[in-house]
């Protein structure tokens, strides 16, 4: 590849947390493409091998998206040398996908800012972190992620819990006057509710998708009534986020929103070159936050764009049950 190294960002990374408009995010994209095809080998093939011309791309919507499944069988990444970590999935089968971490912080800037700015500041709250599929194995994202929500938070009670329910339960028992949010992997709150029937009411329920071939796949709208009546709450909470990505979208209910420098699209099911943003499609998304791997990634999931969110539908068939949030619809 004669471009390598051949083209730099005219920007910090830092600056894409301060996207404000369709305009700078236009900017930050094209920007991030141009040096992503100079300095990622794999997408830089990638992009020869489907005929793009660089010089014609004048528009984010017009940047070539590369499939996920390049994850697990290439390094997708924009440097040399070591990474800092590498990231890796919790697949149910099959070679599991790998994110070479080029900088932490990046990584931690953006699922803290967005935290913030969808639920409020990290120290206000007592974490708990029912995932028991991820603590199991190393290599998690959502793990260093709540992990590093837990060390924001002040209170003590934070923490992860395998195999330990009755301790759980008992902390939001004795903290009924604080904010919790309990993180949980979908069938064990399921296991949870079945075996207990506590009342979780004022908490906070987060559930990151996915039975890891534990249980029966459920439909989301199925899934949350099951679990709002029987935690006795108003809301089920959703996140959507996988190894590929560094940043992350957060719902009530099935429509997902995403920070400034994140966007969503949709694909016709038998054309990926061809986009729909009027009706379902497999999906795309922009995480501007890969600047050091490929910001571009076509996903195996479906989902349906309304507006400025998005709704989770599924995934396509013989697509590994991988990620955080899926669920059959």
């Amino acid at each position: 590849m004669n471009e390598n190294n051949s083209y730099k960002l005219p920007w910090h990374p830092n600056k894409i947390f301060e996207i404000d408009s369709d305009a700078s995010f236009n900017k930050m994209a094209l920007d991030l493409f141009h040096f992503q095809y100079a300095n990622n080998a794999v997408y830089h093939d990638y992009c020869d091998l489907i005929k793009i011309e660089k010089n014609n791309i004048d528009h984010y919507s017009k940047i070539p998206f590369l499939p996920i499944s390049f994850f697990k069988t290439h390094d997708v990444k924009c440097f040399e040398g070591e990474p800092e970590i590498v990231f890796t999935s919790s697949g149910t089968g099959g070679i599991n996908s790998r994110h070479e971490i080029f900088d932490l912080k990046l990584y931690e800037i953006s699922f803290m800012q967005y935290f913030t700015a969808y639920f409020g500041d990290p120290k206000d709250y007592i974490f708990l972190g029912l995932l028991p599929s991820y603590l199991e194995r190393t290599g998690s994202s959502l793990i260093y992620m709540v992990d590093h929500l837990i060390q924001a938070s002040q209170y003590s009670e934070s923490g992860f819990f395998l195999n330990e329910d009755e301790k759980l339960l008992q902390i939001i028992a004795d903290n009924k006057d604080k904010k919790i949010i309990l993180f949980g992997v979908t069938y064990a709150l399921l296991d949870l509710l079945e075996e207990y029937h506590p009342d979780l009411s004022g908490c906070i329920i987060l559930e990151t998708g996915g039975m890891k071939g534990k249980r029966k796949e459920l439909t989301k709208d199925v899934l949350h009534e099951t679990l709002k009546a029987g935690f006795n709450v108003k809301e089920i909470y959703s996140e959507y986020g996988m190894t590929e990505l560094l940043s992350q979208a957060y719902s009530t209910g099935t429509q997902f929103s995403c920070p400034p420098w994140m966007k969503f699209f949709t694909r016709e099911y038998n054309d990926p070159f061809n986009y729909t943003q009027r009706k379902s499609g497999g999906i795309n998304i922009i995480d501007l936050a890969n600047i050091h791997s490929c910001a571009f990634i076509e996903t195996q999931d479906l989902g349906k764009i309304t507006g400025d969110h998005i709704e989770i539908l599924g995934r396509y068939d013989n697509a590994d049950l991988r990620g955080c949030n899926f669920l059959v619809q």
